[in-house]
């Protein structure tokens, strides 16, 4: 194995050895797992697929045509939560 430098924010930093200490393992070990997941280009990655939901999310909200009724109606807050 090689020894690879990074700069990092300090606090960024910090919260990942908490997390890292809370689920038992260590940054260095995560980042090695990261690497590794991306080297080998493993599309079925935890991030590969959050990235692909988030896509998919924002994908289907520019394709939603709610908020108006079909004459161009627009609601109000008065409308939404009637006494």
């Amino acid at each position: 194995m090689v020894n690879l430098t990074l700069t990092v924010d300090e606090n960024v930093l910090k919260k990942a050895r908490l997390r890292a200490l809370q689920e038992d393992t260590s940054v260095n070990a995560c980042v090695r797992a990261f690497l590794d997941q991306y080297a080998s280009g493993d599309d079925n990655s935890a991030l590969t697929q959050q990235r692909l939901s988030a896509e998919r999310i924002i994908q289907m909200a520019q394709e939603c045509h709610a908020g108006g009724g079909l004459d161009g109606r627009q609601w109000t807050r008065d409308d939404l939560y009637e006494r």
